[in-house]
């Protein structure tokens, strides 16, 4: 059973939606924020990304900041740039992306389920991150970053969302990304009662991205609920989410960079590649085959497949975890050959989006500031699903989402 809830959101005028929204504030550097944001008094990376409008050298989590993000979302209301829907709703987000297209409910899902674990997580959260979002909920006293959800596809739910979206939208624009972004409500009290039970019978709601900001809404509903009279019951019940579908989302591979081979010449390192890998040069990077990878050396690709002897076999079936190609990179590379034990803080690797194609990871090492690169074969949605039903962990940085769901299209206001 999941529980979805409706709320009165705070949604940018149609005429202005494609200069509101704006990529999520974390995925993109100060230095992109400013570009994004030139000349555009509306983006919402005013709003979460507030220090693009302040002094070099500012502190990213100061009081300043978040403070100043606070106002800018507060004007964006007072213009009349952001409004209020009378009464709660749900929404529906498209994004078409080339030839994939994923359409999800826009929805406050319960942060009591999430907190007994039937919102299901499959990675670990930084600290500094948790808190930077607590901090931005709190002092916006809003969440305006929707996480990612997605649930098993059944077949009550195949079209779950057809009479919607088969009216007219209440905005559609492309952004620069050449990403296709279209929104329609459901108002409707009936549809949305149908919408609610329908989800109660959802076995689980998975998250796959925003995993720190589903944790941050969980700290403030915890903290404010101990102040009696500071927080609504919509506040302590539900947390911004888009839900999906499985088998509409698209994971990308999330690679990797290391800025040295830990002694080892790129051809000692290929040798030792090769006793538990099939090397082969590749001249089409990017297409890695099963639980393998492709590797950038000096200027040229190889392509990497595991030879599995029957022990490695037995290990990789003892855990959805071990399957994973990141975790065999990690078993059999990483760690035993470059000496790289905790890719959470070493220095030495560093972690590039499958957005950007493999011409990047390339530039990178012949910029010679890193030794090599790694193209992943990436986690599917149905790993992604095996780990969290065991209730494991991945290792860090194993999945990349794309398109990203854009902030500032709706917005949950702590207090009604």
């Amino acid at each position: 059973m999941a529980t979805i809830m409706p709320f009165r959101s705070v949604r940018p005028k149609p005429e202005y939606a494609a200069q509101v929204a704006a990529p999520p504030y974390d995925v993109v550097s100060l230095d992109k924020a400013r570009d994004v944001a030139a000349g555009n008094p509306y983006c919402f990376l005013r709003v979460g990304r507030a220090e693009l409008e302040l002094a070099d050298g500012v502190d990213p989590y100061s009081t300043e900041v978040y403070e100043k993000g606070a106002a800018n979302l507060q004007k964006f209301l007072e213009d009349g740039i952001l409004v209020r829907e009378p009464n709660p709703m749900f929404g529906v987000y498209r994004q078409r992306w080339g030839t994939h297209e994923q359409t999800g409910l826009v929805a406050l899902a319960s942060i009591d389920e999430y907190d007994r674990g039937l919102i299901k997580k499959h990675e670990l959260t930084r600290p500094v991150k948790e808190d930077d979002r607590v901090q931005v909920i709190e002092t916006h006293d809003s969440q305006s970053g929707p996480v990612l959800l997605f649930f098993r596809r059944s077949n009550q739910l195949g079209s779950w969302l057809a009479d919607v979206t088969a009216a007219e939208p209440d905005c559609r624009f492309s952004a620069d990304d050449g990403v296709e972004h279209t929104v329609w409500s459901l108002r409707d009290d009936t549809a949305i009662e149908t919408m609610i039970e329908n989800f109660k019978n959802v076995d689980a709601l998975y998250i796959a991205d925003g995993h720190h900001r589903s944790a941050a809404a969980s700290r403030v509903r915890a903290t404010r609920a101990g102040n009696s009279g500071q927080s609504s019951q919509q506040e302590k019940e539900g947390f911004l989410s888009v839900i999906f579908p499985h088998d509409e989302l698209q994971i990308l591979p999330y690679n990797r960079v290391v800025r040295d081979l830990n002694g080892h010449t790129p051809q000692q390192f290929l040798d030792a590649l090769a006793v538990d890998y099939d090397v082969t040069p590749t001249t089409q990077p990017g297409q890695a085959p099963e639980a393998g990878f492709d590797v950038y050396l000096e200027g040229r690709w190889h392509r990497a497949l595991p030879k599995l002897a029957p022990e490695q076999q037995t290990w990789m079936e003892e855990s959805p975890v071990n399957a994973l190609a990141v975790s065999i990179l990690t078993d059999r590379v990483l760690t035993p050959l470059l000496g790289i034990t905790d890719q959470r803080s070493d220095p030495r690797i560093d972690f590039v989006g499958g957005i950007h194609p493999p011409k990047t990871l390339a530039a990178k090492v012949d910029a010679g500031e890193w030794a090599g690169a790694f193209w992943l074969y990436p986690t599917t949605v149905n790993e992604l699903m095996a780990v969290a039903d065991a209730q494991d962990i991945m290792p860090p940085k194993s999945t990349w989402f794309e398109p990203k769901l854009r902030d500032g299209l709706f917005v949950h206001m702590l207090r009604d």
